[in-house]
């Protein structure tokens, strides 16, 4: 693909995926209103699920590309996680009714279930069928628990009113993640032409750079959702992120085939995956996320990047002395 070309390809993704996220938002709370669901839970399993993310991944691995392959599990999952919350509180400062222990027990124990079958260094196809299950359980968990009342909930009150017709509500949700998969595809294709002349290791290339690319729509579905008062629709997006990669892309890519890690994976990358979760959930016990908790967030994925770039490319001159 030519430069310009490329240029117009990361435009009309971006487009797509900007114009659409408001969309997503309208349709995931007109479908939690039809359906008697929270649109926590919708957030969770629908809005949570990264198709892209899961396509690179499997790439990777079958391509025995390993820095691809955790990059579209830990580094993607930062971009949700620290990037994208962290901007989210920065522009929109989020408060909430309630936010339950259990629930947020649930991401901080599917990121330690991946550090614990990532021990030996390696995953194993039964290490990725111990992360499925882990996966089923944690959104059965999930059901039980918003179905027994014990959901997150805003605390503002929100901008819009919700859709009223079912049909119109799923047909709103799908379309518009249709749209921002594609537009973020576009966006992803076109950047790696742009990108390609850089010369970094494949696990920091997979962590930082293409996990940044492919998972560009995650502010996209997090921001406005808490900017037209449903945090509750953006932190389950975090939660059913970090579930979807850590638990249902990883447990497939390790299925499709087994992957190595690197030191740089479980020494650092994983730690700094761990630690930004568990801050997580300990500001949404405060039940509130200021524009000061976004800026650490912020900063965790910045000691993401610099400190994997930095921490691979020692790897590199002491294998290469």
């Amino acid at each position: 693909m030519s430069i310009p070309l490329a240029l117009v390809s990361v435009v009309a993704g971006v487009v797509l995926v900007v114009t659409f996220a408001g969309r997503l938002v309208r349709g995931a709370v007109g479908t939690s209103s039809a359906m008697g669901v929270s649109a926590f839970l919708i957030s969770v399993i629908f809005i949570g699920f990264d198709p892209e993310n899961l396509a690179v991944g499997v790439a990777g691995s079958v391509e025995q590309v390993p820095g691809i392959a955790l990059g579209s599990v830990v580094g993607a999952a930062m971009v949700a996680l620290a990037l994208a919350f962290g901007v989210t509180a920065l522009l929109a400062p989020m408060r909430f009714a309630s936010a339950p222990t259990p629930v947020l027990a649930v991401p901080v124990a599917a990121v330690a279930l991946f550090g614990v079958v990532s021990l030996d260094g390696r995953l194993s196809r039964l290490d990725g069928a111990v992360l499925l299950l882990g996966y089923a359980l944690a959104v059965a968990f999930l059901i039980w628990l918003s179905r027994r009342g014990v959901d997150v909930a805003s605390a503002t009150e929100p901008d819009e009113p919700e859709v009223e017709s079912a049909r119109r509500a799923v047909g709103m949700l799908v379309v518009a993640l249709i749209a921002i998969v594609v537009g973020s595809e576009l966006a992803v294709e076109g950047s790696k032409t742009v990108i390609v002349w850089l010369g970094v290791a494949d696990t920091f290339y997979g962590m930082a750079i293409l996990a940044l690319l492919v998972s560009i729509e995650e502010l996209a579905r997090e921001l406005p959702a808490a900017r037209r008062g449903h945090p509750e629709i953006t932190f389950g997006n975090v939660v059913g992120s970090t579930l979807a990669f850590f638990l249902f892309n990883g447990g497939l890519i390790a299925l499709a085939r087994p992957v190595e890690l690197s030191a740089s994976t479980t020494t650092f990358y994983l730690p700094v995956a761990f630690v930004t979760v568990v801050v997580i959930s300990g500001l949404m016990l405060r039940k509130a996320v200021p524009r000061w908790a976004g800026a650490v967030l912020v900063g965790l994925y910045l000691l993401f990047v610099i400190g994997g770039y930095l921490v691979d490319r020692a790897a590199a001159l002491g294998a290469v002395g």
